[in-house]
């Protein structure tokens, strides 16, 4: 009996995956692995310039191929390499390239990598741009942290960006969640049946080696792409309100800000005077968290689960965050750290586990077990495959229980061949 040919994968990167400069490259990787894992055939595409930081896909045996938007030349691509599942990273991707995967592979399996909600960030900033209009100087932002779903529903629903973000879910056959309060307000709000979502957070190995004790580190780190607007949100804020008040209880405490992609406008910041250092891109993130004694990830707005808190509970080092940071990352046991909704809140947890050795220990301790409870591969890789697989088996039927994400696809191929063939005909020769 023949070997079954491999199954053939097929990525649309929004960007090429950079693992060492955010969590949604980091998660992009574990997502491979874990196809690599079951012996399956991987080409990575995208139609983005190639960052600093990319990883070596080549080197896990992984295709590479670059591919630009509405060019023709994917249509031979897609044809001859005949996939069986196609990836879009990010919503963006499939409202690009959908229409021509279901020209020439519509019995390929759709599978949409959502990262994060960008429509619920997006509108999560706007509510934090609209509360500091009318207080500029405010302390307390526990109104923006009430985890109300139906508010944040409100908020969504007539924005052009949650419409185009939610239509490529119903227009995929799979869509890869990593936040369960997302699946939560996608089903119970927005109606999304639920067999279109599969929750996958982060894959995080448990920690291999003894942590670094409290008596060995020092300082406190913040890290993030600089790229990334609720990143930048949070050095502005630490720099303004969060760290002066740190600094009046620790005069000699010191801030590291590391992150990929430093602009000029955060390289303005630093401040040595002040302990206020800003360090540019950690060539190794998990190195410098493991040094440090906090982690500070005052974040006000933002979506998904956040990567550096969970490199944090990897490296034993407890967190300061807010409800946001904290969203969808823990499962009702105690937080590896604190967590506040107001600067003068924030400082002064941070100034209390700084200085508290027992609190310390024991927060280290918590997200520990947290990682092994929430986060561990051998739970997700495996069952993101077999819903991969389940979902190959019964796509026709999967197909029919989603009639309006086979409406979409079908209005959507309609039109932009109908637009394909106006504009072939507009520039025909007369």
């Amino acid at each position: 009996m023949k070997n079954q040919p491999a199954t053939q994968v097929l990525v649309i990167g929004y960007v090429w995956p950079e693992p060492r400069s955010s969590a949604a490259g980091g998660h992009m990787m574990q997502i491979l692995q874990s196809f690599l894992s079951q012996g399956w055939e991987v080409t990575f595409s995208s139609p983005a310039a190639i960052g600093e930081h990319k990883a070596d896909l080549a080197a896990l045996g992984i295709r590479e191929c670059a591919i630009e938007l509405n060019n023709r030349s994917f249509d031979d691509f897609i044809r001859e390499l005949a996939p069986d599942i196609v990836l879009f990273d990010r919503f963006m991707m499939e409202e690009q390239f959908g229409w021509r995967v279901e020209k020439h592979c519509p019995q390929a399996l759709r599978v949409l990598e959502t990262s994060d909600l960008q429509s619920l960030r997006d509108a999560r900033q706007q509510r934090l741009k609209d509360y500091l209009k009318h207080q500029p100087d405010a302390d307390d932002f526990s109104p923006l942290f009430a985890q109300v779903l139906d508010e944040e529903f409100q908020r969504m629903a007539d924005t052009d960006l949650a419409k185009r973000e939610i239509a490529a879910i119903y227009r995929c056959d799979i869509s890869l969640m990593i936040s369960d309060v997302e699946i939560q307000l996608l089903t119970e709000h927005f109606k999304v049946p639920a067999a279109l979502l599969h929750w996958c957070p982060l894959m995080i190995e448990a920690p291999s080696q003894a942590f670094i004790p409290y008596e060995d580190r020092a300082h406190f780190l913040s890290i993030g792409n600089f790229r990334h607007a609720p990143n930048w949100d949070a050095v502005l804020w630490m720099k303004n309100s969060l760290w002066p008040l740190i600094r009046q209880q620790l005069p000699g405490a010191q801030l590291h800000i590391y992150g990929a992609y430093t602009p000029p406008k955060a390289t303005a910041l630093h401040n040595p005077a002040q302990g206020f250092h800003v360090m540019n891109w950690a060539e190794d993130a998990l190195q410098v968290m493991s040094a440090a004694r906090i982690c500070l990830a005052p974040l006000r707005f933002g979506a998904g689960i956040k990567g550096k808190l969970a490199d944090a509970m990897l490296c034993g080092t407890p967190s300061i965050t807010t409800p946001i940071g904290a969203e969808g990352m823990g499962d009702g046991q105690p937080w590896p750290g604190m967590i506040a909704q107001s600067a003068s809140a924030l400082a002064a947890a941070a100034v209390a586990l700084y200085a508290n050795r027992q609190a310390w220990t024991e927060a280290q301790a918590h997200g520990e077990q947290l990682l092994a409870r929430r986060y561990a591969p051998h739970n997700h890789g495996p069952a993101l495959v077999e819903r991969l697989q389940h979902c190959l088996g019964e796509l026709a039927q999967h197909r029919r229980d989603n009639f309006t994400g086979s409406m979409l696809r079908h209005h959507l191929h309609k039109s932009t061949q109908y637009m394909a063939q106006w504009i072939e005909a507009k520039n025909r020769p007369v």
